[in-house]
């Protein structure tokens, strides 16, 4: 089956801060159908980060058609975690996910701590009906010893209560092959996050190739000071190889949306997000 396309609202979310109501419309005037929220507020607000009532917030999308599919939650505490899943499901939304709240990861115990919680929250979401899911940037492609971050997180998670949404952009960023994770662990990739980079850059793909020092620790600060604005550019419009991610997806028995992400634009960010989805239309295997 092709990936629906859908987007990641951290594209739009200067724009979504304003009117979230406008935008959600006029993405879906753009042509997309499912997204995916990223609530950075959920110690005072347990829903998409709208401040919007969850049957407000449903009723918006079903006016616009617009179906969502994850949404990451930060601060993502256990004692949050019934309200978060209460607004998700009254909005028929059946996963979330954590992205960048836990490094750096310091050390092996403190990294197998990590993967203790995220197992226990696995678990409570499960007794939910719903999944949750790790997002990756390139700090999990650190290695301790001779093993990277990521695969170590893998590894001492339960694959039944911990799934992946792998962003390709920031595994190419962390040294990797994307297509070769999805493959690696193509029974755990439920969404994939897909961003661009740009031929014009002005730092290295590779992050680690003379960015960030491979040993060091990679807190907030370093990952916000090293994170350059011109290191993105509209998905599809860039170098990655695409394509080969889209192919590669095709081994995933639980993967059913790929969903565009752009941290930083040079342009509007609703004109941006309409030629990402323009430029994604050359792609094969994928539905718009």
């Amino acid at each position: 089956m092709p990936l629906k396309v859908g987007i990641q609202l951290y594209s739009v979310k200067n724009a979504i801060a304003g009117n979230p109501r406008a935008v959600l419309e006029k993405l879906a005037e753009t042509g997309y159908r499912y997204v995916e929220a990223a609530n950075h507020n959920a110690g005072s607000d347990p829903g998409v980060g709208f401040g919007l009532p969850a049957r407000e917030m449903r009723q918006t999308l079903e006016e616009f058609g617009l179906k969502i599919v994850g949404c990451h939650v930060n601060p993502l505490r256990e004692e949050l975690l019934p309200a978060v899943l209460d607004y998700h499901a009254e909005l028929g939304n059946t996963q979330i996910g954590c992205d960048i709240e836990f490094y750096p990861y310091g050390d092996l115990d403190y990294l197998k701590r990590r993967c203790e919680m995220f197992n226990h929250i696995g678990e409570l979401c499960r007794e939910r009906g719903m999944r949750y899911y790790y997002h990756n940037h390139f700090q999990e492609f650190q290695r301790f010893g001779d093993e990277l971050v990521y695969d170590l997180i893998m590894e001492n998670t339960d694959p039944d209560l911990v799934y992946a949404e792998l962003d390709t952009y920031w595994a190419a960023r962390g040294g990797q092959d994307p297509a070769e994770l999805i493959r690696r662990y193509q029974d755990r990739v439920i969404l994939l996050h897909q961003k661009d980079f740009p031929a014009d850059a002005a730092q290295p793909l590779n992050m680690y190739d003379g960015v960030v020092d491979f040993r060091e620790a990679i807190d907030m600060e370093l990952f916000l000071r090293v994170k350059d604005p011109d290191g993105f550019t509209e998905i599809g419009t860039g170098t990655l190889p695409i394509q080969n991610y889209i192919e590669a997806a095709e081994s995933c028995p639980n993967l059913d949306y790929i969903l565009l992400e752009q941290d930083a634009t040079r342009l509007d960010e609703m004109e941006s997000i309409q030629i990402s989805m323009q430029a994604f239309r050359k792609f094969k295997g994928v539905e718009l």
